[in-house]
């Protein structure tokens, strides 16, 4: 990975098309996540809790160096576990709300963020160790 491909902010094997699998992800889990929460329980306001703690996962649970604010550090496995349920309810959720080709496009966007994330999750498996990247 050349240094142009790194991402200017967090990790030091976080890229730029990683990162933006990742974001896509976690948007289509805030959106469809509540959304099937309240298909399925029949309740729309059971969807804001929902809603809270898929945001409040990720934004506050962070491994050291993984981004520039730390919020509450995790170990890097930890974070690999957010990250995977949120993507499990982001492919799950589009599944009972969007039509196949939607869910479909999800499964996609999933599996392309586990494969430019392989080395950022290496790192974050490994404890997050500090990098120099002198």
């Amino acid at each position: 990975m050349g240094n142009e491909d790194r991402s200017k902010h967090g990790s030091p094997y976080d890229t730029v098309a990683s990162s933006a699998f990742r974001f896509l992800i976690e948007i289509v889990a805030w959106v469809a996540g509540p959304w099937a929460v309240a298909d399925l329980t029949g309740s729309n306001w059971l969807a804001i809790p929902a809603l809270v703690v898929l945001v409040g996962l990720p934004a506050v649970f962070n491994a050291p160096g993984d981004k520039n604010t730390e919020g509450i550090v995790i170990p890097g496995p930890l974070r690999i576990v957010i990250e995977m349920f949120l993507a499990a309810v982001a492919v799950a959720a589009s599944a009972i709300v969007w039509p196949a080709w939607g869910s479909a496009a999800v499964a996609l966007i999933a599996a392309a963020m586990l494969v430019t994330g392989r080395a950022r999750y290496r790192w974050l498996a490994s404890g997050a160790p500090a990098v120099d990247l002198t």
